[in-house]
């Protein structure tokens, strides 16, 4: 399907949806996930849930507080939610009127804040990182369920337990990280508008026992070398080739010409130049990632964990899943992982004195409660847009916070307890099953429960002493109305925070 069919038909979801849901005017609030359009809903009895149901496209309805939720499948709701998003803005009528300072009106804020930053930001180089990451995100359940067997397994080998099980969680666990390479080149070439099976077919080459065999410019490759990397730029390639075939080789000769020279030109290419540069290229990074905690952890983990929540505000920290997924192929674990979740601590404890310093926000106050348990899980998302970003303050604060836990986390790195994460996607507390350290499980858990605790602490106590002013404390506390409203905020894929 070409790219023009493609928007065409996400276009046609989003416009079956939308009057399903009550309209333009009844749509408070659109987000998406990994896999679910997320709406939040002026009036939540103007939903046909029959209806909606029968849509096709539509997988499943998902109704709590929060949000009305569509499950569209991972990818296709990347593609329909900037569409509904058209529609939404197309239709309506007219601006809605002003409300109170309240949960629903900092939503509001929040959300347009994200569009705002989102369309300054939309240049061709970050189009091109959004889409490399939704080539990724697809991957992230099959990465958590093989890191934690592999986990699993590991456990079991040290602690000597169950010694005929163990082989068999290896091979589970590892299985598909030896032929990840397959899977980047699939969904390379679907996403750039290819043939999913022929991207698949050229990366498969980075990983074919048999590359040992082949010389190229008197080096011998190695099975797996260039990664990740190596596949990604493959199927790009291929795409590039497939779209010149189809352009110029005759129809009668399509179907054989066009695969073929799909497949042999960047199968060739990939033999004799992209593995060796992208071997190189996945090596420096890995190299990078330990010296860069080695020789300077805490002012490092400062950096990054003070950076990352204005990255995940911005939809771009999704672009650090290749990296991630290169020093898991090098290394067995993602060293940038837990330093970077400590953003989504701080986050949190900027949302706990948020609740704390206003204590007649009602509205508010049941926002965060209800956001607060994906807090803590990782998905910072409903308490970024929908509490700390629209106030202001309390958004630098809470990066306040995940610089403070970074740098913790950074420290115990250049002392030689360097651990990361086997897997990519969950953050926060969901994140110990898949840490692992050279120093041990008991002291590894420790370190990072003692980052996560700093990067609360931190994150509480600016934004209780600095994160409003009085004018801002007269003006959220005089909101009289006890309406509880759930966050409205997007809420995504685990957040990698």
């Amino acid at each position: 399907m070409s790219p023009d069919e493609n928007r065409d038909k996400n276009r046609a979801t989003a416009a079956a949806i939308l009057p399903l849901v009550g309209g333009p005017d009844n749509i408070g609030s659109v987000a998406h996930c990994m896999t679910r359009l997320r709406l939040g809903l002026h009036d939540r009895t103007l939903v046909d849930v029959p209806a909606l149901r029968a849509v096709p496209g539509v997988l499943g309805l998902v109704e709590d507080e929060a949000t009305c939720q569509i499950v569209l499948g991972p990818g296709a709701v990347a593609r329909v939610t900037p569409a509904f998003e058209a529609l939404v803005a197309e239709g309506r009528t007219a601006p809605p009127a002003r409300p109170p300072v309240t949960a629903q009106e900092l939503a509001a804020r929040g959300a347009a804040l994200k569009d705002a930053r989102t369309a300054r930001n939309a240049t061709p180089f970050k189009r091109f990182l959004r889409r490399i990451a939704n080539v990724f995100v697809p991957l992230i359940p099959a990465l958590i369920g093989c890191g934690i067997v592999a986990g699993l397994g590991g456990l079991l080998a040290n602690l000597g337990a169950f010694p005929a099980l163990v082989p068999a969680l290896a091979a589970i666990g590892s299985g598909f990280m030896s032929l990840i390479a397959v899977f980047v080149g699939h969904n390379t070439a679907k996403e750039f508008g290819g043939t999913p099976v022929l991207g698949g077919a050229v990366a498969a080459v980075v990983v074919f026992p048999g590359v040992a065999k082949v010389d190229a410019f008197g080096q011998h490759l190695s099975p797996g070398q260039g990664g990740v990397l190596g596949a990604l730029a493959a199927a790009l390639l291929a795409v590039r080739v497939e779209r010149w075939c189809r352009r110029r080789v005759p129809q009668a000769l399509d179907v054989l010409l066009t695969p073929t020279l799909t497949v042999l030109v960047p199968g060739l290419v990939t033999l004799y130049g992209l593995m060796t540069v992208a071997g190189a290229l996945s090596t420096g990074i890995g190299t990078l990632a330990d010296r860069l905690l080695a020789t300077g952890g805490a002012v490092a983990g400062l950096v990054m964990g003070g950076l990352f929540l204005p990255l995940v505000m911005l939809g771009l920290h999704q672009a650090l899943i290749p990296l991630h997924t290169t020093l898991i192929q090098q290394s067995g674990h993602t060293v940038l992982l837990p330093i970077l979740a400590m953003a989504g601590a701080g986050q949190v404890g900027a949302a706990l004195a948020v609740y704390c310093r206003l204590p007649h926000n009602l509205s508010l106050r049941a926002t965060i409660r209800s956001a607060l348990p994906a807090g803590l899980l990782g998905v910072g998302e409903p308490l970024i847009y929908g509490v700390s970003l629209p106030l202001g303050r309390p958004f630098v604060t809470a990066c306040a916070g995940g610089a403070a836990g970074g740098a913790f986390i950074g420290l115990f790195n250049q002392l030689g307890m360097a651990f990361g994460a086997t897997a990519i996607g969950p953050s926060g507390w969901a994140l110990f099953p898949l840490l692992d350290g050279t120093a041990g499980p008991a002291a590894t858990l420790a370190v990072y429960a003692g980052g996560l605790l700093t990067g609360y602490l931190t994150g509480f106590a600016a934004t209780y002493f600095f994160g409003f002013t009085r004018r801002m404390l007269d003006e959220l506390n005089a909101d009289p109305q006890p309406t509880p409203t759930a966050h409205p905020g997007p809420t995504t894929e685990p957040a990698l925070t």
